[in-house]
């Protein structure tokens, strides 16, 4: 008892996890899909079409974002600003409908196909016969697309951050650390050549993924594979500052083991959109969400390597990533200077 008590910030974290193992997965899983952003493109509308979008509006699950122009469509799906296209051929009182779907999330595009499907069928007395069907980014809606990213975002976390966290703890733990720390060799060199080995091998791990992705796999290849790479690459180096200032804070590899863990497994897994839509999570856990870089990360490779959008279509999710590796390596640089005072 004695030696728990005295490990106080493992015995926290053992009693906050059944709390919040059970936060999580009552609120943050959840296979509905919920605020589906849909829009128009009706330059004139009749009563059918009047009817269709007030049903569309009045969904629960649905939110209509308005009507714009035929040459906007593309656009509108790669920046994330709708999920779904309702193009109406106007020359009919039951116009023909296409459905346009950003499918590079299979989940969302199939969820919300259907409830638009049922809303059209309700309006027009169960017809479809005039509805069409468009899948943009993934038209097979294979599931490799979807979790390609979401694998790649956890992978590297568990790589750099967890092995990383651990293996600087363990010189700490077996007391060789005092030593190196006392050697000619200067602090952050040896936390560098600590960190060096994880980063060539997560760069082994990216070009292995990568590999499979685009050639087993048939993800898209163009152009945006570079883009790929140093985002990657950005993301490589924030995970390891992660696991730099988890080092800081822990004297044991279990503590270590056990915040990482509660910090990077379960968070990617369940608050990234890796699994579950974000979209689906209370408004708190989607603002907690916020904090997880494996959602932004995850986001940007689904729209690099599915979407194949530029630099300039994610510029925010990169600057979000290179703002958190900034902030957390000045954190951790500043908590080992003072273990060393």
């Amino acid at each position: 008892m004695l030696h728990i008590l005295r490990d106080s910030r493992t015995m926290v974290i053992v009693l906050l996890i059944p709390v919040i193992l059970m936060f999580l997965f009552g609120f943050a899983i959840s296979t509905e899909v919920n605020n589906v952003n849909v829009v128009a493109v009706a330059p004139v509308q009749n009563d059918y079409i009047r009817g269709v979008l007030s049903r569309i509006s009045e969904n629960q699950y649905m939110t209509f974002k308005g009507c714009i122009a035929p040459k906007d469509i593309d656009a509108t799906l790669r920046q994330s600003r709708a999920d779904a296209v309702m193009v109406f051929n106007h020359d009919r009182p039951v116009p023909k409908i296409e459905l346009i779907m950003d499918a590079s999330n299979t989940t969302v595009a199939q969820s919300a196909a259907a409830c638009l499907r049922g809303i059209i069928a309700s309006e027009g007395g169960g017809m479809t016969e005039f509805v069409t069907m468009r899948m943009l980014y993934n038209p097979q809606m294979k599931s490799s697309y979807n979790f390609v990213p979401g694998i790649m975002g956890m992978l590297f976390i568990l790589i750099c951050a967890m092995m990383t966290s651990v293996s600087i703890v363990r010189e700490k733990e077996t007391g060789t650390m005092e030593v190196l720390l006392v050697s000619p060799v200067r602090p952050m060199h040896v936390i560098i050549t600590k960190l060096v080995p994880y980063f060539v091998l997560s760069c082994v791990v990216l070009a292995a993924i990568l590999l499979i992705a685009y050639g087993l796999l048939g993800l898209p290849l163009s152009a945006t594979v570079l883009n790929v790479v140093w985002v990657s690459l950005l993301y490589i180096l924030l995970s390891l500052a992660l696991g730099i200032l988890i080092s800081t804070m822990t004297e044991r590899q279990v503590t270590a083991l056990l915040v990482s863990a509660m910090l990077f497994m379960l968070p990617v897994i369940m608050l990234s959109g890796m699994l579950f839509p974000i979209e689906n999570m209370p408004e708190v856990l989607q603002w907690v969400s916020y904090l997880v870089p494996a959602r932004w990360y995850i986001d940007t490779m689904r729209k690099l390597m599915i979407e194949q959008l530029p630099v300039s279509g994610v510029w925010e999710n990169i600057m979000v990533m290179g703002g958190m590796t900034l902030l957390i390596v000045i954190i951790a640089i500043r908590k080992f200077n003072d273990q060393l005072e």
